[in-house]
């Protein structure tokens, strides 16, 4: 796997190219099969990739294949894709676009977030934005991406298209205005609002009421203590607030909302979209069945439904971490035979908020939660 630039062929190195040549078959875009000298065999991938890159592949055995990618194979590329699918591969690295788009920034790689969009939406830049955060966003569609830093509030940011980099066309332009080609970085200096990426406020949440509180969620998520590319149900998920932040916290983080009311099957939907976490999956149906066909996880978060017959068995049988919450009588019995049988800790928390009361200032009580966690 040879990666190549913008500069196409006469970028690559005498190692590169002595591969290239050597090869039997070369795959890759056409963009870059068109780089290559006229009796080099090119093989463009599918369109789709991933439908047709096994049968290609195997259309090939036996012949001397080299891959062209872009830039770094493993930088969201192809490389990547090869791997998972299970070939071994020798790669030969370019520069990438994004330690170009850095160098002529002078932005380190540590104050750096790299988001790419390609195959992906738009959507998933929002959960990187806060005040002067630098991105870089690859793949992106100019103006779905001006579009969402404007309705997120982030429409005084600063923003520039760098194309063609390490290319005879390569400039750097104002983001905000023209059609940028396909070989763009966008890079963003960020100005606007600032989100937690945990404890949101619950007004930004679309809910019907069934919404995990942001004093109780943060309670939960400490104990279902997220770690980068772990797994987490989010069983009577409400409005998805748990699972949303839980994939907010690691852009490996991965979350699968089980709702049995399809009115707010959907409505999680678009709080995922809104904040920042499109790929959060959202399955409707009732607990347990509709937890039978999901992949493993690694935390469980009850947050409705535990008193339902099967539903606390059957995420205590997957072995991974657990919160619980109940509000009524039957829940905390429900909770208080786990506690007794499994151990863990068991607490309830009861949250007051100040408020107007006459001339004066009271407290108001919200319902009191038990919460049952166990490791």
């Amino acid at each position: 796997m040879v990666g190549i630039g913008a500069d196409g062929w006469s970028g690559l190195s005498e190692q590169a190219r002595a591969l290239v040549l050597a090869a039997d078959v070369v795959l890759g875009a056409p963009r870059q099969l068109g780089y290559l000298p006229a009796e080099v065999v090119g093989v463009p991938w599918p369109s789709p990739l991933l439908p047709g890159l096994d049968a290609l592949i195997a259309e090939h055995e036996g012949q001397r294949i080299c891959v062209l990618a872009s830039g770094d194979p493993f930088l969201s590329g192809v490389g990547t894709t090869l791997v998972a699918h299970g070939y071994e591969v020798e790669a030969l690295p370019a520069v990438s676009s994004v330690t170009l788009a850095r160098a002529r920034l002078g932005w380190s790689a540590e104050e750096t977030e790299v988001v790419t969009l390609v195959g992906r939406s738009s959507a998933r830049v929002a959960r990187v934005l806060a005040p002067g955060r630098r991105v870089l966003v690859l793949g992106a569609d100019a103006a779905a991406l001006r579009s969402l830093l404007t309705i997120r509030g982030f429409g005084e940011s600063e923003l520039f298209a760098l194309e063609d980099l390490g290319g005879p066309g390569e400039r750097i332009s104002d983001g905000w205005s023209g059609e940028p080609g396909p070989l763009t970085v966008f890079a963003l200096t960020c100005a606007g609002p600032a989100l937690p990426l945990i404890g949101i406020p619950d007004d930004v949440y679309s809910h019907d009421g069934q919404l995990t509180k942001r004093d109780l969620r943060v309670s939960a998520l400490a104990r279902l203590a997220p770690s980068p590319g772990e797994l987490l149900w989010d069983v009577g998920a409400g409005a998805g607030s748990v699972g949303i932040e839980w994939s907010r916290l690691h852009g490996l983080n991965r979350a699968i909302a089980v709702e049995r009311d399809p009115a707010r099957a959907e409505r999680i939907g678009r709080n995922a979209l809104d904040l920042g976490v499109p790929e959060l999956e959202v399955v409707t149906g009732d607990a347990p069945d509709a937890l039978s066909a999901l992949p493993p996880p690694d935390a469980v978060f009850i947050g409705g439904g535990v008193t339902a017959p099967g539903v606390l068995d059957a995420c205590l049988a997957t072995g991974a971490r657990l919160v619980a919450h109940g509000v009524t009588l039957e829940a905390e019995q429900v909770l208080a035979r786990a506690y007794a049988q499994h151990g863990g800790e068991l607490v309830r928390i009861g949250v007051e908020r100040a408020g107007t009361l006459g001339g004066f200032t009271g407290w108001t009580p919200a319902r009191v939660v038990t919460q049952w966690s166990s490791r």
